[in-house]
């Protein structure tokens, strides 16, 4: 290298240099994650949640639609194989039945789910820490967050999870430690500002 291009070179390396510093210093984190997905007061869409288990040859599939409310919970409701109304809160988890809501009582497994759901789709990572280890990959627009069992009860059930989204979450993917996998892809998403008269009146209950 000829001594006059030495400055063009260090001019070169130096802006190289700043931008591996800022680009790293605007990565998308935890805290804008948490951000965006708590951002949307309400979220609709339609689910397909897929099962495989050890024993079957084929998933088991179910679909349907939900209604996600940031300050109430989350409306699940189910159309096939059959159809039955679920609603996840903070008070845990409910089955509309003739008489009104009942409280279910979902263990293992099928509730820890339940419970993990909610709190990704209300980007509540603070809770989500605490029992996992969390891997944010990707940007705003196309991100991927890894959750590995910190907590030794978890890691009985769970191997690992995977969630994968944009504005929301899109595709979560539950790997259980015997070998068995749910897979939930959401489609259709729309973001509201209002939930519906029967929809408010099924989350305020």
């Amino acid at each position: 290298m000829r001594r006059s291009d030495r400055p063009y070179w260090r001019t070169l390396l130096a802006l190289g240099l700043l931008l591996a510093v800022t680009t790293r210093a605007h990565a998308f984190d935890l805290l804008e994650l948490s951000l965006q997905l708590r951002e949307p007061s309400i979220v609709r869409g339609r689910f397909t949640q897929e099962k495989h288990l050890r024993a079957l040859p084929q998933p088991l599939v179910s679909v349907g639609t939900f209604v996600l409310a940031r300050d109430s919970g989350l409306l699940w409701l189910l159309q096939a194989p059959v159809q039955q109304d679920y609603r996840i809160s903070a008070a845990g988890i409910a089955r509309r039945t003739p008489s009104g809501w009942q409280p279910t009582r979902q263990q293992g497994p099928a509730s820890r789910q339940n419970e993990l759901f909610l709190a990704v789709l209300q980007g509540d990572t603070e809770a989500l820490q605490r029992d996992f280890k969390l891997h944010l990959t990707g940007t705003a627009e196309a991100w991927t967050l890894a959750l590995t069992p910190r907590a030794p009860l978890l890691a009985q059930i769970f191997s690992s999870i995977l969630i994968q989204g944009s504005v929301t979450a899109e595709r979560i993917e539950l790997r259980e430690t015997q070998g068995d996998s749910t897979l939930l892809q959401l489609t259709d998403l729309q973001i509201n500002h209002q939930l519906s008269p029967s929809e408010h009146h099924d989350l305020a209950d």
